[in-house]
C-alpha cells in the first residue's frame, strides 16, 4: 500500500508512504546475518527491537542505502569520464535525526552493522554530534547549560569543519570525544576518521538547515553534505513516555555509578527524581523536539514512524 500523506496528515512534501506489511515484505528474499547477542550489543537502553523487527524493518532500510550507495559510486565515475579525471569517490555521508530516546541510536549502529555485512572491505564508520557540544563549562559561561542539545548549543563551526574535511577526502578528520557518564566532553581525547567508505553521522539536530548570519547571508549546513539522511519518528507522547522509562532505568543501573553526573539522582527517593526527569523533558527536550527536531522530518529521505510500542508502524521515502 502506498500513498501520500503521512498518518498524521503532515505536510512532508513528495513523499511516498509505505506500510510495515509492504516494508517487511521487501526483505523476504534477504539473509539476516545478525544475531540476538550482537542485537544486544546494539539495543539502547529501553528499546525492545527484535530480531524480527531488525529483518522487516531494518534489512531493507539497509538494502535501500545500498540501492543509493551504488550510484552515488556510478555518478562518480561517469563524472570521472566526462571530466577526465581520477578522482576517488569521497565517503557515502549518512544522516541519522530524532528526539531523545526515540531510537536514533539504535537506528545508526543498526545501519552501521547491516551495511558491513556481506561488503568485508567496506568500512563503515559511524559519529555522533554528542562529541560536538560545547563543553560544560562554556555552556555554563554562556547561560546554555539549560538548552543543551540545542542547536546553539554545539559547536556548529567545527562539525561542520568535520564534515567538509570528510567530504573533502582528507586522509583524517577527528571528533571530539563525549562521556554519557561524565556528561561532558573529555578534555585532550578525539577519535580519528580515516576516509571509510560511509560515515553515518547520528544527532538531534543534523537535519537543521543553515541559519542566517547577522549579515543577512546564509551559509552551508552539515546536513547539505549528506547523501542519505533518516529521521525517526514517533508520536510525542510516547516518546516522553519511552523517555521516562530510560531515565528510571538508569537510576538503577548507570546512575549508580559514582562518577557518573547524575549519581546523585540514583540515591534520592524516586518521585523527587523522577520529578527532574519530568520537568527535564517539558522545558528542555520536549520543547527542542517541537521547535527545533520535529520541523526538519520533511527534510530526511527516509522517516521511519514508530508506535507507541516502538514498534515501526510505516516508512516515508522521498520520491526520486
Amino acid at each position: 500500500m502506498a500513498a501520500d500523506l503521512a498518518p498524521d496528515d503532515a505536510p512532508f512534501g513528495p513523499y511516498l508512504l509505505l506500510q510495515r506489511p509492504h516494508w517487511a515484505e521487501l526483505a523476504r528474499a534477504r539473509k539476516l546475518e545478525l544475531t540476538e547477542a550482537a542485537l544486544e550489543q546494539i539495543r539502547a537502553i529501553g528499546d525492545p527491537i527484535s530480531l524480527d523487527q531488525v529483518r522487516q524493518v531494518y534489512l531493507p532500510l539497509t538494502e535501500l542505502v545500498n540501492v543509493y550507495f551504488d550510484h552515488f559510486g556510478n555518478l562518480n565515475r561517469h563524472s570521472n569520464w566526462y571530466l577526465g579525471l581520477r578522482e576517488q569517490p569521497t565517503p557515502f555521508v549518512i544522516g541519522v535525526a530524532g528526539s531523545v530516546a526515540v531510537g536514533k541510536s539504535t537506528t545508526a549502529r543498526l545501519l552501521r552493522e547491516l551495511l558491513s555485512h556481506g561488503h568485508p572491505a567496506r568500512r563503515v564508520d559511524l559519529v555522533t554530534t554528542d562529541g560536538f557540544l560545547l563543553p560544560n563549562a562554556e555552556l555554563e559561561r554562556l547561560g546554555l547549560m539549560e538548552r543543551k542539545g540545542f542547536p546553539e548549543s554545539y559547536d556548529q563551526a567545527a562539525l561542520l569543519r568535520f564534515i567538509m574535511d570528510v567530504k573533502s577526502g582528507r586522509p583524517e578528520a577527528t571528533v571530539p570525544v563525549y562521556s554519557h557518564l561524565r556528561y561532558d566532553i573529555l578534555p585532550g581525547q578525539r577519535a580519528v576518521i580515516r576516509q571509510p567508505d560511509i560515515l553515518i553521522v547520528e544527532g538531534l539536530n543534523v537535519l537543521q538547515p543553515a541559519r542566517p548570519r547577522p549579515d543577512g547571508r546564509t551559509g552551508l549546513a552539515v546536513g547539505d553534505f549528506f547523501d542519505f539522511s533518516v529521521y525517526v519518528d514517533a508520536p510525542d507522547t510516547a516518546v516522553r513516555q519511552w523517555f521516562l522509562d530510560r531515565f528510571r532505568q538508569l537510576r538503577l543501573t548507570a546512575f549508580t555509578d559514582p562518577g557518573s553526573y547524575f549519581s546523585r539522582f540514583a540515591a534520592v527517593p524516586e518521585a523527587e527524581a523522577m520529578e527532574l526527569a519530568f520537568r527535564t523533558w517539558d522545558q528542555i527536550n520536549g520543547v527542542n523536539l517541537a521547535v527545533n527536531i520535529k520541523p526538519t522530518r520533511g527534510r530526511a529521505t527516509v522517516v521511519i514512524g514508530k508506535g507507541p510500542d516502538h514498534s515501526v508502524e510505516w516508512v516515508r521515502i522521498r520520491r526520486v
